[in-house]
C-alpha cells in the first residue's frame, strides 16, 4: 500500500481557500491554502482537445457565467474563459508549478462513460513534478486503469454510502449504482487511500479498511469545528472549506 504520512498530515483546503472572492480551484485559492500551510485538493479534467487544467464543473456557468459543458472547449478556448473572481482557469501546469512542494490530491472528474483519456494523460503530465501528488476520483475505471498502469503515485477512491437521489449520479444504472456502494470494484482499483463523504460516517468500510489494511480515510466536505471533531472519531484527515481548520 503506498499511502505516506504527508497524505494525511495536514488538513486538506477544498479546492483551496477560496473564502474572501476567490474562486475555487483558482491560482489564488491554491496560493492561500499554501501561504496557510495546508494541504490541497484540486478537481482535474480535459479540454476537448486533451489539455488538463483545474476546474470542478461539468458545465461552465457556475464558475464562469459562460455557456455549454467545459468538455466541448478546446484548450485555446479555455483560456479565454474567465472565473468569477477575474482569474483564468489554471492548466494543471501551472497549478503543479505554484503548488511545487504543497501536498496535492488530485480528483481526477469523469462522466462515467468509459472515457480513460484522463487517466492516460495524467502521467506525463506530473512526470516532472518532485512535489506530493496524490490522484483520486469516483470512477473506478480511471483508477483501475492507473493501477493496471503501474502508477507511482498514491491512488485513493472518493466514496460515499449510497449515489441513490444525487443529481452527480443520475446517469448510472441501479446496478452501477450498487457496484459503486458495495465496492465491488476493490479487487481492480485495490486503493491506497479512501476520500469519504463526511455525512456517512461512521461507515464498515471505513471501519473495516482502516482497522485490518491499515488505510488512511480522509473525508469530505467538513464545514465547521464541530463537524471536524465528529468526523475525526472515525477518519485519519478532514477536507475542509468554510472555517479555519
Amino acid at each position: 500500500m503506498n499511502a505516506p504520512d504527508w497524505l494525511t498530515a495536514r488538513p486538506i483546503a477544498h479546492r483551496g481557500l477560496h473564502d474572501g472572492g476567490k474562486t475555487e480551484n483558482s491560482l489564488a485559492a491554491l496560493c492561500a491554502a499554501v501561504k496557510h500551510g495546508y494541504a490541497v485538493e484540486a478537481d482535474v479534467r480535459l479540454s476537448r482537445d486533451g489539455e488538463i487544467f483545474v476546474f470542478h464543473d461539468d458545465d461552465l456557468a457556475r464558475l464562469t457565467g459562460a455557456e455549454g459543458l467545459f468538455g466541448q472547449r478546446d484548450s485555446a478556448e479555455v483560456k479565454t474563459l474567465r472565473l468569477r473572481s477575474g482569474e483564468p482557469i489554471p492548466p494543471l501546469a501551472y497549478f503543479l508549478r505554484e503548488g511545487a512542494t504543497t501536498p496535492l490530491i488530485l480528483e481526477l472528474k469523469s462522466d462515467f462513460s468509459g472515457d480513460l483519456a484522463l487517466a492516460r494523460k495524467i502521467p506525463a503530465a506530473l512526470a516532472g513534478h518532485a512535489g506530493p501528488v496524490a490522484l483520486k476520483s469516483f470512477d473506478p475505471a480511471l483508477i483501475a486503469a492507473l493501477r493496471a498502469a503501474g502508477a507511482p503515485w498514491p491512488l485513493g477512491m472518493v466514496a460515499q454510502a449510497d449515489y441513490d437521489g444525487d443529481e452527480d449520479f443520475a446517469n448510472l444504472s441501479a446496478a452501477e449504482k450498487d457496484r459503486l456502494a458495495r465496492f465491488v470494484h476493490a479487487g481492480e482499483t485495490r486503493p491506497d487511500f479512501l476520500s469519504w463523504r463526511c455525512g456517512d460516517l461512521p461507515n464498515a468500510a471505513c471501519e473495516l479498511a482502516r482497522a485490518c489494511a491499515g488505510m488512511k480515510v480522509m473525508s469530505w466536505t467538513v464545514r465547521n469545528a464541530a463537524q471536524a471533531a465528529q468526523v475525526l472519531r472515525h477518519a485519519d484527515q478532514i477536507v475542509f472549506e468554510g472555517f479555519e481548520a
